[in-house]
């Protein structure tokens, strides 16, 4: 009986010890991976941000889910980088023209205010009668 305990308690390690690698078999990876590749991301759009000659507010904006403090330390780093090396940042051309047009959208649909058709004034106002230069007869 002790021979088939000790048995049983080798391959019990020797499962347990290859835990890890059976984990990222079956593509379950561990939090300090997952935090690492997060890290990882959030520097590179900071660096891509500071590289495209973005403001770190916007690249927050950009980028609402990559954690804040990975893409600050990433604009600051390429910030550094560039200064030390003399370096332009480029600035994006289609990139800028797809979010300048959908922010433009985004911000005449804020300001815009409603059709005059939809207001109940204009509902009352288009029944009356024109005139023939095509102003508004009034009442009298």
């Amino acid at each position: 009986m002790p021979r088939r305990a000790l048995i049983a308690i080798v391959f019990a390690s020797s499962v347990l010890a290859g835990c890890d690698m059976l984990g990222g078999a079956l593509g379950i990876e561990s939090p300090e991976k997952v935090a690492a590749a997060r890290e990882a991301e959030g520097k590179a759009i900071g660096g891509a941000c500071r590289n495209a000659a973005r403001a770190i507010e916007d690249c927050f904006a950009l980028n609402r889910k990559a954690d804040k403090a990975a893409v600050f330390a990433g604009w600051r780093e390429m910030n550094d980088y560039m200064r030390e090396n003399k370096i332009d940042p480029v600035t994006p051309q289609l990139v800028t023209k797809v979010a300048g047009a959908k922010a433009a959208t985004e911000t005449e649909e804020a300001i815009q205010p409603r059709p005059a058709a939809d207001r109940p004034a204009a509902k009352a106002d288009a029944a009356k009668p024109r005139t023939r230069d095509g102003a508004k007869a009034h009442d009298s």
